[in-house]
């Protein structure tokens, strides 16, 4: 085991930063989407922006839960 944590841990943190910049990104410009595919699927109408919105908050929450569980468990270990 690694010193402050384990691999899964440090995954599970990095999937947690990597959603909540996404999640971030799409807040303040929902057409990232449109800039980086070049197409737009919704017709313009910002729904499949609001989805991904909705479906990166869920996933940092998740990842962030899971994180912390993580580090609970390793914690409780140690004592």
């Amino acid at each position: 085991m690694r010193k402050g944590g384990t691999t899964r841990f440090w995954i599970e943190v990095a999937l947690a930063l990597v959603t909540a910049g996404l999640f971030v990104l799409t807040l303040v410009s929902r057409e990232w989407i449109e800039l980086l595919l070049g197409v737009s699927p919704d017709g313009g109408d910002g729904s499949l922006e609001w989805a991904i919105v909705g479906v990166l908050l869920v996933a940092t929450l998740t990842f962030t839960l899971l994180a912390r569980a993580e580090w609970r468990r390793l914690q409780a270990r140690r004592t």
